[in-house]
């Protein structure tokens, strides 16, 4: 029975795609004649038609390559009637808002939507003609990885979404050697990566850019492919551009976060046990706010284990554009607005408006060169990230010296990426002053 052809009219793959379902249920659609450069636009087509057994992308925000992605699966699937995919990120309850809204997205994009099940418990996407399977799962669940099978065909994709959330590269090799096995003539084995390159001590780099094999494609995007952009979000870059250059490198480039002249060498990431760490004899407790509103707050929670030298960083808040009334809320709202809150101390009307607010919000420490003397009590010890905390990992990846007009590092650090870095320096170091709070 067939499915579904290419047009033969097209001299390469992102020519038109024609749709012929034959079976029963499907006997009043009509063909389907799409030309794809419409529907995809430009700067993929080398990625797209890549059969590299690793095919990455990194790229900029709004570089669109999650949605040219989508569009792939959703398309190959309906192509290859054997063919089944996998879609994939560290925790898998982030998955429902980032693939499967794209995947949704793409079906309706491509005017297939009606001929997809998209379904939330368990959350799939089923090829209705078929039954071919887009599964998802998180990293979060190894067994569930690496022991996962379909009804009809073969599991032969796989799409890792935000790649750089998986810090271990063992947990990745688990992945892969979970896709084995013999595929169908006309299919292959390929795993797809999207992600923004926060950091250069990312494993991906050193394994598929900086040494690649002819098993691996590597691209990267940024938004001046996107031709779907309007003006205001150009100038968003334009903005960043001019006001924080370091994070337009990755974020507005796409290049990799630098890691010369970091503050911080020694942390790592890590899924440990929040309450089993509670229990810890000697543990205490550090929330912490960094003030922004142009620039992000940023709320930290952690521990120290002072015996261990270890600095346990277990939960976070970052915004924009938020009043000192809706921070205080949302700290209630996490369960921490009976705590000790270490604020910022140059903005002594905030701290008084989260007092209003019923928050315990106290100033920080100062004194003669107390920025650079938190900062030195911090080197003393690791930094343990929780998974949960990504953008404290992204911001402590890229927390570096300030050069001079010589391009040689100060005693400064940078502003950007200082925010989680900042509010961790006034808790920790009022912590280490004194053994004056715990959870109990």
């Amino acid at each position: 029975m067939k499915f579904r052809e290419i047009s033969s009219s097209s001299p390469y793959i992102f020519g038109y795609m024609k749709f012929i379902l034959q079976p029963e249920d499907y006997k009043q659609e009509e063909n389907k004649r799409i030309y794809l450069p419409d529907i995809i636009g430009k700067g993929y087509r080398d990625y797209w038609e890549s059969k590299a057994r690793y095919c990455l992308c990194k790229g900029s925000r709004g570089s669109k390559k999650s949605k040219t992605t989508a569009l792939w699966f959703i398309y190959n699937i309906m192509k290859y009637p054997e063919a089944n995919a996998l879609c994939v990120r560290r925790f898998g309850n982030t998955l429902r808002d980032s693939c499967f809204s794209d995947l949704k997205w793409a079906a309706a994009r491509l005017g297939v939507y009606h001929l997809w099940d998209f379904t939330v418990s368990p959350i799939e996407a089923t090829y209705r003609p078929t039954g071919q399977k887009i599964l998802f799962r998180g990293m979060d669940d190894g067994l569930k990885v690496t022991s996962i099978s379909v009804p009809k065909g073969i599991l032969c994709w796989v799409w890792v979404e935000e790649a750089y959330e998986i810090t271990s590269e063992d947990d990745f090799n688990k992945l892969d050697m979970s896709i084995r096995g013999e595929v169908p003539p006309g299919l292959w084995k390929q795993i797809r990566f999207t992600f923004n390159p926060w950091s250069e001590r990312t494993w991906l780099k050193e394994r598929f850019f900086d040494s690649p094999s002819d098993m691996v494609f590597t691209k990267t995007t940024t938004y001046r492919c996107n031709e779907w952009l309007d003006d205001a979000d150009i100038k968003i870059f334009e903005d960043m551009k001019e006001n924080n250059p370091k994070r337009f490198k990755i974020e507005g480039d796409g290049e990799w976060g630098i890691a010369e002249g970091l503050i911080y060498e020694k942390f790592r990431m890590e899924d440990f046990d929040i309450q089993e760490i509670r229990q810890v004899p000697g543990i205490k407790s550090s929330f912490s706010l960094d003030f922004g509103f142009t620039d992000p707050n940023a709320f930290i929670c952690a521990m120290v284990d002072n015996s261990k030298k270890i600095i346990y960083v277990f939960d976070e808040w970052y915004q924009t554009g938020t009043t000192n009334q809706k921070i205080a809320a949302q700290i209630k709202d996490m369960g921490y607005g009976g705590q000790r809150i270490i604020c910022d101390n140059a903005e002594p009307k905030s701290i008084m408006e989260m007092q209003e607010c019923g928050i315990k919000a106290e100033k920080s420490r100062k004194g003669k060169d107390s920025v650079n003397h938190g900062i030195q009590q911090i080197q003393n010890y690791e930094i343990v990230v929780h998974t949960n905390c990504q953008e404290f990992w992204k911001e402590i990846n890229n927390y570096c010296w300030q050069k001079d007009t010589n391009g040689k590092p100060t005693d400064k650090p940078e502003h950007e990426f200082s925010h989680g870095p900042d509010a961790l320096r006034y808790g920790v170091a009022d912590l280490l002053l004194g053994d004056r709070f715990s959870f109990d």
